[in-house]
């Protein structure tokens, strides 16, 4: 058994000590008359400036587990794993045409989640509960993931043991993240996505520049890589991959990134940190600045090559049998301790960020599209509040067991397929922002279809350590050539939404009402008073 490495463990432990002291103390920063209000508790009172959310949605987007899978998927097949960097880019432009018509209409009608927002467009509550429940669906997996992030750390540090004395970090670490979110809700992940932002550009920016000098330099790094990637997988007997992607894997790879970047903006956490912002521009500034993590993307997936170059680094991952610790063990081996522990931090705060957006993004999709919607249509807001704090209590609970008690490449196959998932309501969001022409019956329809065929398609996939759901790749059906099953679930989709529109709208099957007016897609907040003026205070403390 390996022993506990004192001075990376310290170093971890106290940068969590600040960032518990920091997610309790948010509770009082920027807050309104109460937090008993979804507007306060699960949006951060709809008031965030350009800087803020910049950070609150770069500290959602690239999460522990980006800063774990990227380099650990270039280290196993090497530049298909470049694929997570164009997608971002690809993203953006979306983000700068879609999220300010969202955020707008959600500010104009007070909507909290996506799913409000297509239950008042379309006049429905079915495609509404649809949306919500694929959302918290594909939410599940990925939360899990973040704990797989700090489980991966603590296990290159020597925290293992046996029985429950291994898992005692990552319930305590629950417990913080459980507590703090409570108490704080969106608040407290925007706050300490301040700490997790600048660990992280600093862990990396260090090691690209020390790490290169530590193995002979770029040349050597990436000579060394290739031949690494050239030998014979066991279990294929076929090179584990290569420098560049080939005929083979041209498809793959941009169907990854453009399916990804499809699934980027409508992912119910990345919808909550937008709609916290204050104004419609913020999200036309943030489209345009957070590409810069892209850049931080980039260096991070060259970290995969160092590690490959790092014959210390491959041993270990081999006798681990578990490529997720490549990243984690270098880190190990080349650096000193005091730095290794701090690096660890960054991955251990990156995952508890993300993990508290997406459990508030989960339960408010609870709250108020299923409990407030079928259960409890006369909630009161401090009632939505309540049930949201508790519903994020049972998905942090939910994700913990998970990675407890299943084997871990099934989260990370089951966050994969909650890429599938979510691109399915992609025609009920980003195009129902622009247009009602699909009928919501043929939203409905074409939402079933990509469910069920990518579903049944990713279950029927296999890997050499995976009998169900072992890749995120099929054949495209009459092209010949292997793509990113979202996609062409996707495409299925749409397909079934334009033929069943025609139809339904031949026949003049009854639409929905429609309970927005073009001019909300264009709303700001509105103007403070003139300073003279005693305005009073508004639910979110902000003069009205």
């Amino acid at each position: 058994m390996k022993d506990v490495e004192g001075v990376e463990l310290a170093i971890f432990v106290a940068v969590f000590a600040v960032v518990t002291v920091v997610g309790f103390a948010a509770a009082r920063w920027r807050r309104g008359q109460t937090l008993m209000h979804l507007d306060e508790w699960g949006l951060g009172g709809r008031s965030f400036g350009t800087f803020v959310t910049w950070f609150l949605l770069g500290g959602d987007l690239y999460t522990a587990y980006t800063f774990v899978a990227v380099p650990s998927a270039v280290f196993a097949g090497g530049a298909m794993g470049f694929w997570a960097v164009p997608y971002g880019v690809i993203a953006y432009p979306i983000v700068f045409l879609v999220g300010p018509r969202l955020w707008s209409v959600a500010h104009r009608h007070g909507y909290v989640t996506a799913a409000d927002f297509v239950r008042g467009r379309f006049g429905s509550k079915s495609l509404g509960l649809a949306v919500a429940l694929t959302g918290i669906l594909a939410m599940m997996p990925y939360i899990a993931l973040q704990l797989v992030g700090i489980q991966a750390v603590l296990t290159v540090m020597g925290v293992t043991g046996s029985g429950w004395a291994k898992d005692l970090p990552l319930f305590i670490a629950f417990g913080l993240l459980a507590a703090y979110t409570y108490t704080s809700g969106l608040r407290a992940p925007a706050l300490i996505s301040f700490v997790k932002d600048a660990l992280i550009y600093l862990v990396i920016i260090v090691a690209v520049v020390y790490i290169p000098t530590r193995l002979g330099g770029w040349d050597s790094i990436f000579g060394k890589a290739e031949t690494a990637l050239a030998k014979p997988n066991p279990a294929t007997g076929k090179p584990a991959g290569s420098l560049f992607t080939n005929d083979m894997t041209h498809w793959a790879y941009g169907t990854l990134a453009l399916g990804s970047s499809l699934a980027l903006f409508i992912y119910p956490h990345t919808v909550t940190g937008a709609l916290a912002a204050g104004r419609r521009d913020v999200i036309r500034r943030n489209a345009a600045l957070l590409p810069a993590y892209s850049l931080l993307l980039g260096l991070l997936a060259l970290l995969g090559y160092m590690a490959l170059a790092h014959p210390g680094t491959v041993a270990a991952v081999k006798a681990a049998g578990n490529p997720q610790l490549a990243v984690p063990e270098l880190f190990e081996q080349v650096f000193p301790s005091w730095f290794a522990g701090l690096a660890f931090a960054a991955i251990g705060v990156g995952a508890l960020v993300p993990a508290a957006i997406m459990s508030i993004a989960a339960s408010n999709l609870f709250t108020r599209n299923v409990y407030a919607v079928f259960l409890r249509p006369g909630a009161t807001p401090e009632e939505e509040t309540r049930v949201s704090q508790l519903v994020s209590l049972l998905v942090k609970l939910g994700a913990l067991v998970f990675v407890l008690g299943f084997d871990k490449s099934l989260a990370i196959n089951l966050q994969l397929l909650g890429g599938i998932w979510v691109v399915q309501t992609f025609p009920a969001i980003a195009i129902g922002l622009f247009t009602r022409w699909p009928h919501r019956w043929a939203l409905l329809a074409g939402w079933a279809a990509g469910m069920a065929y990518g579903t049944i398609t990713a279950y029927g996939t296999s890997s050499p350590t995976q009998k169900h759901f072992g890749s995120p790749l099929d054949d495209i059906p009459f092209l010949g050539h292997t793509g990113y099953i979202a996609l062409t679930a996707f495409a299925l989709n749409m397909v079934v939404v334009v033929a069943v529109t025609l139809v339904l709208r031949a026949v003049k099957a009854p639409e929905g009402q429609d309970e927005t007016t073009p001019d909300d897609y264009l709303a700001d907040a509105d103007p403070a008073p003139a300073a003279p003026e005693d305005p009073g205070r508004s639910l979110t403390g902000r003069p009205v």
